[in-house]
């Protein structure tokens, strides 16, 4: 059996989005659980659509997933080039191999006749193909077209009865009514091929075992396949896979601002949760188990874990993925994470970002919600006496003066400040006034921060905050009462 081969084969439009992503790591852990080959190649061929950086922007995104190409434009390879437009050449030549068969055919219609003949099908309520009109040209006419430089593309020729039948690793036996095919255009009036062409033409010489593409593709793969007839080549293994949609059963859509995965990162998910998550994205492991490294997943993936089904993109199970990888990070790990965030929020040199980062390393589930868990840290929100009442603790906003009144003394006179001496000092005063320690640490919290919810109890922020700081809130907050 031959050495498997599969490709990640981007266009450079712009960052890779969700779906991409998937079929990327797909390809990897196919080649990987089999000691195969995973290649990058380039498809540029689109010139019109081409955004500058894109390609870099490729090599940074496999580079964050952590999955590393063993061929491709930036390593080289023995298949070489892995950029399409560099292998111009190639493409030509195998569309004459197709026309001298009677596979393919010169077309020199003009785009006006073609906008006639799509009006004329719309009119008709027909589906828009083409009619074949350059089929009929004689050997002499086309060379007197291509003698005197008319333009021209290379159109497919199918069969028009029939049926083409092909096995999905996915999704099974399917097939298609040749008759539903159009002659599609192979190359284009600027040389270059279309995606599909260029697709069978360097999988076949780059000897691609395994084709992974997203199950839009399915339409598309008797033409694929007619092809590789027409060439007398194998036909490689077709893997499939399902879409996956969001709230509404809807496609994910970069207009409809749905995430790429350079904007999940930018959002402040961990790449390793990310690629962990993705992959649970129609594929199910032989165990219920949820969390896996990268190499892990290489070692336990196989084609027949992935569903038929589309995927839910549900962003709150991405958080609680990456709210377990952040619990992984040692404390040094994760205020390396952490800190551009803290930064944001707290501009204060005195503050202890090392405290910080300790008090959110096990209430974050995403590093760009940091800044607004932690902000209350420079400056306390206005906010109103009704947030003292807590009727868990029995505290409201007379109760609440009284507690901060008798919390200030001790506090300004405390030996040592630390959470332990500050949580001992505390406890010791409720007790001595016949409260629960929450009616003296609820208050304190609201004083403190303004909020209801914070990422840490009143004794981590007075920690935090230092002496000074925290006696100053603590004055305002009773003057205002």
């Amino acid at each position: 059996m031959a050495a498997i081969r599969t490709r990640y084969a981007p266009s450079p439009t712009g960052s890779m989005h969700v779906g991409n992503l998937r079929t990327a790591l797909y390809e990897y852990l196919i080649a990987k659980s089999q000691n195969g080959s995973f290649i990058l190649r380039v498809e540029d061929t689109d010139q019109n659509r081409l955004v500058e950086g894109a390609i870099e922007l490729v090599y940074d995104s496999l580079r964050m997933a952590g999955l590393r190409h063993d061929e491709g434009p930036d390593i080289g390879g023995p298949y070489g080039p892995y950029i399409q437009s560099e292998r111009k050449g190639a493409y030509m030549e195998h569309a004459k191999v197709l026309i001298d068969r009677g596979a393919a055919y010169y077309c020199f219609c003009s785009k006006e006749r073609l906008a006639a003949l799509r009006l004329e099908n719309e009119s008709a309520g027909k589906t828009n193909m083409y009619d074949r009109h350059c089929l009929s040209l004689s050997q002499d006419e086309v060379h007197g077209k291509l003698s005197g430089g008319a333009e021209f593309v290379v159109r497919q020729k199918m069969p028009t009865s029939g049926k083409t039948v092909f096995t999905d690793a996915v999704y099974g036996e399917i097939e298609f009514d040749n008759s539903e095919l159009e002659d599609q255009i192979l190359v284009k009036s600027d040389g270059l091929p279309t995606y599909n062409f260029a697709n069978v033409v360097d999988d076949h010489l780059m000897a691609i075992t395994h084709v992974i593409r997203g199950s839009e593709y399915l339409s598309s793969t008797p033409k694929y396949n007619l092809l590789y007839e027409s060439f007398g080549w194998d036909v490689p293994v077709y893997v499939h896979l399902p879409q996956i949609v969001k709230e509404g059963g809807r496609k994910l859509s970069k207009r409809e601002g749905d995430p790429s995965f350079f904007d999940l990162l930018e959002m402040g998910f961990l790449p390793e949760a990310v690629i962990n998550f993705i992959a649970m994205l129609g594929w199910s492991p032989p165990d219920n188990r949820e969390f896996f490294t990268l190499d892990e997943l290489a070692g336990v993936f196989s084609v027949g874990g992935i569903s038929k089904s589309p995927s839910y993109m549900d962003m709150a199970k991405l958080r609680y993925f990456n709210a377990e990888y952040i619990r992984r990070k040692s404390p040094e790990e994760f205020h390396a994470l952490a800190l551009p965030y803290i930064k944001q929020a707290v501009s204060d040199p005195r503050m202890d970002t090392r405290m910080i980062a300790q008090t959110l390393s096990k209430r974050t589930e995403v590093l760009g919600d940091i800044p607004g868990m932690i902000g209350f840290l420079e400056a306390v929100p206005e906010f109103s006496a009704e947030l003292y009442t807590h009727k868990k603790m029995k505290t409201d906003a007379a109760s609440a003066k009284i507690a901060l009144a008798a919390t200030a003394p001790i506090l300004r006179e405390l030996p040592r400040w630390d959470a332990d001496s500050i949580h001992a000092a505390l406890n010791e005063l409720a007790s001595a006034n016949g409260m629960k320690s929450g009616q003296i640490l609820w208050p304190l919290r609201v004083a403190l921060s303004g909020l209801p919810v914070t990422p840490g109890g009143a004794v981590e922020i007075l920690e935090i905050l230092g002496r000074e700081e925290s006696l100053r809130r603590l004055e305002a907050a009773i003057g205002l009462l």
